[in-house]
């Protein structure tokens, strides 16, 4: 393998990291008000969690994209 075919690898592997992020945080973050709601037996931790789960995923994709610059 030459080195530009191994960078060409490495950068793919990045994007398809990144492709991940968001729909991973969010489900992590809506996964985790879910088990709360049942604990807790309330019934707005799921969207308290989703919605830390998105802006969670945005901030750190956006870390990412501004480290490849």
């Amino acid at each position: 393998m030459t080195k530009g075919e191994r960078k060409g690898w490495l950068q793919a592997g990045r994007m398809l990291g990144l492709a991940f992020l968001l729909p991973c945080a969010t489900f992590v973050g809506y996964a985790l008000g879910f088990m709360l709601d049942k604990k807790l037996g309330t019934s707005y931790c799921a969207m308290v969690g989703l919605l830390l789960g998105i802006v969670g995923g945005m901030v750190q994709l956006i870390r990412e994209i501004s480290k490849e610059k």
